[in-house]
């Protein structure tokens, strides 16, 4: 059930360049993964993610238009505004940024992960499906939080009325 819920998790692949989108998704083909989206153009990342709703970004940082840096950023403003503001997105970033500033400003900016081009690729696949486990983990921590509180409020009525 698990290996099926992350084979058909949604992935959206952000990258200036075709080359790197190109390597990505035949490596996530590869892997099983039958849901994946890519971008070229930064810009368009926030309106793809409200109607796409994916379940994990892989995201370069160095784009023309839109950093990846402000890409996140846009995202974290439109759950804000959004009627889900706590959904759990994680963004695996993916940049020739080698610099320890790069890699800290990508953590604070909201990435839940963090690898230097070129990277190896066993280590990308093991990072992807780490982030997906966790987010399929947390999507079913809410649903059964969602479900208790249901049980308590349904509780609580039966409490009431047994006391009136």
């Amino acid at each position: 059930m698990l290996e099926h819920n992350l084979k058909n998790a949604k992935i959206l692949v952000v990258d200036d360049l075709q080359s790197n989108i190109d390597v990505l998704k035949g490596l996530l083909e590869i892997e099983g993964y039958t849901n994946i989206e890519c971008l070229l153009d930064s810009r368009k990342v926030s309106d793809f993610v409200k109607t796409y709703d994916p379940d994990l970004i892989l995201l370069d940082l160095m784009m023309p238009h839109m950093s990846g840096y402000e890409v996140m950023e846009k995202l974290k403003d439109d759950r804000a505004k959004s009627l889900n503001p706590n959904k759990f997105l994680p963004i695996l970033v993916l940049t020739a940024d080698i610099t320890t500033e790069a890699k800290h400003k990508a953590l604070k900016g909201g990435a839940k992960d963090f690898l230097s081009k070129p990277f190896d690729l066993i280590e990308v696949s093991y990072r992807i499906r780490n982030l997906l486990e966790t987010q399929y983990l947390y999507q079913q921590l809410k649903s059964k939080n969602i479900a208790l509180e249901e049980k308590v409020v349904e509780f609580l009525k039966i409490m009431d009325d047994w006391y009136k």
